[in-house]
């Protein structure tokens, strides 16, 4: 049987632009894990890794307007943003090269033995070793951030664990134009290309997850795709982490103080947000709790008039148009929605946004109204109105985990004055969506994930699948488990652990640093 093509097509048109590659067959799939699998051991030196890494960076910034144009070849996302998301994804690997440098990542910890104690204490050394082989499901919305050379990519190289990337069907060409780069800087760097491989199809995907040299899964996608790996993972013989990201709906709570002090900034503010990325962000706000009256009325007279400024703008691909479309027509038709400004076709290929609006009494009511709370990948928002706080409240209590929520506060919220009475303070707010998102922002928008050391991209499900952060430093300990070795004489313990520290690392013993 002929293998089935693989081809690059143009959301802006519908059509197939060339033909890429082949999708991968059981057989390919094998291959590449036992490749990758059998690199490891080179991946080992940390010198080689942080100048891979840097490598990888400096390539894919020199081929900077070739990979641009390729992405907004099979994304239409503009060469602006895609210039910024390249900025984006090789800064998160030089900031991957310095982690590795560092060695904090490898939690060294030394505990000497202490016959005093009860029990007595033997003498321990422990750090984190890499897990082996992992598989990254790219991102449709972040062809090069959350893709081949994305985060999840950068993090596992950086914890010494080759990859196998399952590319995304939106954007193939761009996929392996970066999988060549990166395997251009192993090249370099001295490490054999093998420590990166990318397969295509939707079969290769499941071969990938449940091949017995893959230890651990990265994927950023839909609910029911991650859902159906993550099972796929914890039925294998031996169960391995899946790290799944699987979308969001990102509350916004304004509170009366804050819409009677700013109710037209808010509202621009909002417009840009639902807008940003023609509504593809996975941290879009999806669900926004407006107060009723003149006040909320001027927030959406300012959402309303912002969103009618915004032109058309066009999906990743002609499916997610259609589920766009499908789904902004299922919440409008529903009783007591209202479209202000209707989200639709803009064109033949493009969209429209807006947004659908809805009073929180009729959204407690649930049935088929509890459709308002899960998330519709585009251009649109919902506009809850509530009578009163303790309206929102109730509808917060209803949602399941987020990425992220936000919070619009007055000047006067801020510092702690309390507002009229029964409704919750704004520290309260706080302790509320702390339980229920993995990142809380307070007079801003959740858009734009700032790579930082603090920073945290998770959330309770089903916004992941653990409790771990996809952006930032930490992501590389998704990728490592701790070993402790006990009694263990010095010439025999990883170089890492002995006692001379003979790497120079960061380390943490009884009784102080040293």
């Amino acid at each position: 049987m002929a293998a089935t093509p693989v081809w690059s097509v143009d959301p802006r048109t519908g059509k197939q632009r060339e033909e890429v590659t082949a999708e991968a067959t059981p057989r390919d799939v094998d291959r590449a894990v036992r490749a990758a699998h059998s690199a490891r051991a080179a991946l080992a030196d940390r010198t080689a890794r942080v100048a891979f890494l840097r490598a990888a960076a400096d390539l894919l910034d020199e081929a900077g307007p070739l990979v641009v144009e390729t992405a907004d070849a099979e994304t239409a996302l503009g060469p602006a943003r895609l210039t910024g998301e390249l900025a984006r994804t090789t800064g998160q690997l030089r900031a991957f090269a310095d982690a590795v440098e560092e060695g904090s990542h490898l939690d060294v910890r030394i505990d000497l033995a202490d016959a005093t104690l009860t029990p007595p204490r033997p003498e321990l050394r422990r750090y984190k070793v890499p897990l082996g082989v992992v598989a990254v499901y790219a991102a449709s919305n972040f062809p090069l951030a959350f893709s081949v050379p994305g985060g999840d990519t950068a993090s596992a190289l950086a914890a010494g664990c080759p990859v196998v990337v399952k590319a995304h069907p939106d954007h193939p060409a761009t996929s392996e134009l970066c999988a060549a780069l990166l395997r251009r800087a192993a090249g370099a760097s001295g490490l054999p290309p093998e420590v990166v491989h990318v397969v295509h199809g939707f079969d290769a995907g499941l071969e990938l997850v449940r091949h017995p040299l893959v230890t651990a899964a990265g994927f950023t996608g839909s609910l029911r795709g991650g859902r159906a790996l993550f099972d796929a993972a914890a039925a294998r013989p031996v169960p391995i982490p899946f790290h799944g990201e699987l979308g969001s709906l990102n509350p916004v709570v304004v509170t009366p103080a804050a819409a009677a002090e700013g109710a037209e900034t808010i509202g621009g503010g909002l417009a840009g947000a639902v807008t940003l990325g023609v509504g593809q962000f996975c941290v879009k706000p999806g669900l926004v709790l407006v107060p009723e009256g003149p006040d909320g009325d001027r927030l959406t007279g300012a959402l309303a008039k912002s969103l009618g400024e915004t032109g058309p703008g066009v999906l990743l691909d002609h499916r997610m148009r259609e589920n766009f479309l499908a789904g902004v027509r299922e919440r409008a038709a529903l009783p007591g929605v209202t479209s202000p400004v209707l989200p639709g076709p803009g064109g033949e290929h493009s969209v429209g946004a807006g947004y659908l609006s809805v009073r929180a009494a009729t959204l407690l009511e649930g049935g088929p109204h509890e459709v308002l709370l899960e998330e519709c990948f585009g251009p649109v928002t919902v506009v809850v109105r509530y009578a009163e706080p303790r309206e929102a409240t109730e509808v917060l209590a209803r949602l399941g985990g987020n990425l992220s929520a936000t919070l619009h506060l007055s000047a006067a919220e801020t510092e702690g004055v309390p507002g009229p009475a029964g409704s919750p303070s704004a520290a309260e707010l706080i302790g509320q969506v702390t339980e229920l998102a993995g990142r809380i922002v307070v007079n801003g928008w959740p858009t734009g994930v700032a790579v930082a050391p603090a920073q945290h991209h998770g959330g309770p499900y089903p916004a992941a699948t653990s409790h771990s952060t996809s952006v930032g430093a930490t992501a590389i300990e998704r990728w490592l488990r701790p070993v402790a070795y006990q009694s263990v004489p010095d010439a025999l313990l990883p170089p890492e652990l002995r006692e001379a520290n003979p790497l120079g690392l960061p380390r943490r013993v009884t009784g102080g640093q040293r």
